[in-house]
């Protein structure tokens, strides 16, 4: 197979090219998501991702006879260069995402012109896939194709991994997701913890408030930066990042799907879970007309959906490898539970992702018996 020519998106012609292309590959893939356009090339809009605030990208495009046969996403977050190096990124680290490739001979010449262009702004090391940022969809799916993912989460062809190896690429970490039934009762010694909690005059375990949900937000943002900041791969997320994704997700929010707990009054961790939009999407291929849309919003309005996804949480850090975060862990998950199947049908929550060294939420996972369902990786090669 002749490499094809590579070039890089410029202009409204080669960014449609671009985001198409996903569907093109992916679409014969009964697993794969159809993401919906618009919100495809809202991320890759610097006017309408705040994440470009502290970040650059450059989009190419792979073309074989004037056909795209492959895209690629070379970028570098200013952000992340000013973390410290054991904590996964630091000085010299870029990244590539976006990755979609028709044949190995594209993804070696894609993966070659990302790390060129890299390299050409400073860079030694690259990381990837990362589509566009750590908060984004991070990671190559090695682990789970036999399953559609849930809302937020990437899906990757199975031979996209061994193409990536070849090229010297080894594995800088590892991200799992975990799968529940949440139908049945939670282990004896879980419920237990969660009864003492409750008879804990100390702890509060709160529904948020969507009327005050900027407030919320912030409270949500300032525990997460301090429970995430000594983690790998930790960006802090800025207040245009935060505004652009609040837009994006208010329509998700539910209200008993969304826990705050307080110690003596103070806000010390949370509990995001999303119904999963993906069940609603799926059939939508990719997009909203002509009738899409109405579909949307009746789902949206009170979504029934099998799975529950707990994207986030997050425990004050002085809280961290406590009893107190573990019971707080149970009571906010339970009390997610006992919504999420009476009033929205589920069936099964996916806790995730988790690093795969984050022993804290492991052993938290494995106590209330969730089993991994799917593995991502994120590679790492030096320049």
């Amino acid at each position: 197979m002749p490499a094809p020519a590579i070039r890089p998106v410029v202009n409204k012609a080669d960014i449609n090219a671009f985001v198409e292309l996903a569907y093109q590959l992916n679409g014969d893939d009964p697993h794969w998501v159809a993401p919906l356009r618009s919100e495809v090339k809202a991320t890759i809009s610097p006017g309408k991702n705040g994440w470009f605030s502290h970040a650059e990208a450059q989009l190419f495009l792979a073309e074989r006879n004037g056909k795209p046969v492959g895209r690629i996403s070379a970028h570098i977050d200013r952000l992340a260069l000013e973390m410290p190096p054991e904590q996964g990124f630091g000085p010299g680290t870029g990244f590539w995402g976006l990755f979609e490739a028709a044949d190995e001979a594209t993804a070696v010449a894609l993966i070659a012109q990302a790390e060129q262009w890299l390299r050409n702004k400073g860079m030694t090391r690259a990381l990837g896939p990362v589509s566009l940022s750590i908060w984004e969809e991070p990671g190559l799916l090695v682990k789970g194709q036999d399953h559609a993912p849930t809302v937020l989460m990437g899906h990757h062809p199975a031979r996209y991994q061994g193409w990536i190896e070849a090229l010297g690429y080894a594995p800088a970490k590892k991200l799992l997701t975990y799968d529940l039934d949440i139908t049945q009762q939670f282990p004896p010694i879980v419920q237990r913890i969660i009864a003492a909690g409750e008879k804990n005059a100390r702890i509060r375990v709160r529904k948020v408030d969507k009327s005050r949900f900027d407030e919320e937000a912030a409270i949500i943002l300032g525990i997460l930066n301090d429970a995430w900041s000594d983690n790998w791969g930790f960006v802090p997320l800025t207040q245009p990042e935060i505004d652009d994704v609040g837009k994006k997700l208010k329509p998700l929010v539910f209200e008993d799907l969304i826990m705050i707990s307080e110690l003596d009054g103070e806000p010390v961790a949370f509990m995001i879970t999303l119904p999963d939009f993906n069940e609603a999407l799926q059939p939508l291929k990719g997009s909203l007309f002509p009738f899409g849309w109405a579909k949307l919003l009746l789902w949206l309005r009170k979504p029934k959906v099998r799975t529950m996804r707990v994207p986030l949480m997050g425990v004050v850090k002085r809280l961290q490898s406590s009893r107190m975060a573990s019971q707080l862990a149970f009571m906010m998950i339970e009390y997610i539970r006992r919504a999420a199947v009476p009033i929205y049908g589920a069936s099964r929550g996916e806790i995730g992702w988790v690093l795969d060294d984050n022993q804290g939420m492991i052993a938290i996972a494995e106590t209330i018996e969730s089993r991994i369902n799917r593995e991502y990786v994120i590679y790492q090669k030096a320049l």
